[in-house]
């Protein structure tokens, strides 16, 4: 592939993730803008950073919910600082927000019978 067929790949890339709503356009110029010589791969690196702390904090997500009884407290600490690191990627995180919340409704309502089970 020639260098005008990959900077056209790259460029309809670029655009399908905004299209997309994966990325939001004016946050990445202005990453892109904190991009130079002497940091020539700097959006690169925060987005492998934003990757590490996101698997991170999914992992603690995770085991968070294996616990019993499910610690929402915690939960929502952590779910907080997730949306934290995902405000660039709205579209993601709304679709981590509803399925959270969804889980968080049905968690509820199936401890919530647990109790009424044990009581009855």
């Amino acid at each position: 592939m020639n260098s005008n067929q990959l900077q056209h790949q790259v460029l309809y890339m670029r655009r399908s993730l905004f299209d997309q709503g994966y990325l939001d356009s004016e946050q990445l110029i202005q990453l892109e803008d904190l991009q130079d010589d002497a940091n020539p791969n700097f959006v690169e690196e925060v987005v492998s950073l934003f990757y590490s702390d996101s698997a991170r904090l999914i992992q603690n997500i995770e085991q968070t919910l294996s616990n019993r009884p499910v610690d929402f407290s915690r939960l929502d600490d952590i779910l907080h600082q997730f949306k934290g690191s995902c405000s660039r990627c709205s579209r993601s995180f709304q679709l981590i927000k509803q399925e959270y919340e969804t889980l968080r409704r049905r968690l509820e309502s199936y401890f919530q019978m647990v109790k009424q089970a044990k009581a009855a």
